[in-house]
């Protein structure tokens, strides 16, 4: 699959703070897929403050976590991963992994798409049923015991795990980013701290920017007003806070919203499902 150049940049808001570790991918070469091996496994522990570097691959990858939560990012968005989320990456697109907690990450490497379909070209949030959680585990367990062999077992496994992936319910989910540098910092900031203005004003601010400018930007950029995108970083905010096993109403409250009511209304109104199936709670 032919990339264009942009998504070869690496993820131009991706900055690493003061006290963490930024760290190179764990030699992908050895895992990459090929036709004899078409589904590949790999398994890395992640601590709290560890980056890995911007990255592609010339295969297909599909990222998750068995435990903890993780963000993907890439020159056009950003998408936060807990355990019961991954996200596809196609083949060349540029992209670096932040943990946001402690985590053990699993990423699949894949020789082709699991369809035909043009959806596979671009990235996708799936949900992780628990059919592919636990093949994705055993099949990585069959790539540390059996290195360079290829056995039936790990054939067999491979090919339920591309069903159960093309079987996977896709989510419209993952917080758009823009290109301009200021637009892009005032996401960022969002992103890093929601809740810290209440007002499209004065995030403005601080970025050197009326309100105005940024609304426009927004609509230029990303197709959408900053309420819409907004909506979008809190659900990303809301996954976060879910994945630590926050109750409802707590999640509710630190998101703004009066009730745990009116903040579940949001969350099926928008992603078309009650927030205990969004955030991977039944």
């Amino acid at each position: 699959m032919r990339r264009t150049a942009a998504s070869r940049r690496p993820p131009s808001g991706l900055i690493h703070p003061p006290g963490r570790a930024s760290v190179p991918p764990l030699d992908p070469r050895r895992y990459a897929p090929s036709s004899q091996r078409p589904v590949r496994a790999k398994s890395r522990s992640m601590d709290g403050n560890m980056d890995i570097q911007a990255h592609f691959h010339t295969w297909g990858q599909l990222v998750f976590s068995v435990s903890g939560v993780v963000r993907v990012s890439t020159d056009r968005a950003t998408f936060l991963v807990p355990p019961s989320r991954a996200v596809w990456i196609p083949p060349g697109v540029v992209h670096a992994v932040t943990a946001v907690e402690r985590c053990e990450l699993r990423t699949l490497y894949l020789w082709t798409a699991p369809g035909d379909e043009a959806v596979w070209a671009e990235n996708r949030v799936l949900e992780v049923s628990p059919l592919l959680r636990e093949l994705v585990l055993q099949l990585a367990r069959e790539e540390l015991q059996n290195e360079d062999a290829v056995k039936d077992r790990e054939v067999w496994i491979g090919r339920l795990i591309l069903d159960e992936i093309g079987r996977a319910r896709s989510l419209q989910l993952g917080v758009a980013l823009p290109s301009d540098k200021r637009l892009r910092k005032l996401c960022e900031a969002v992103l890093a701290a929601p809740m810290r203005h209440a007002s499209l004003d004065d995030w403005a601010a601080e970025v050197g920017a009326s309100a105005r400018t940024v609304s426009r930007l927004f609509r230029q950029e990303l197709g959408s007003s900053y309420a819409q995108w907004r909506q979008q970083a809190l659900l990303a905010e809301a996954l976060r806070l879910a994945a630590q096993r926050k109750p409802m109403q707590l999640i509710a409250a630190e998101l703004g919203y009066a009730s745990a009511s009116a903040f579940t209304a949001m969350v099926t109104r928008t992603v078309g499902m009650p927030p205990s199936r969004f955030f991977g709670q039944t």
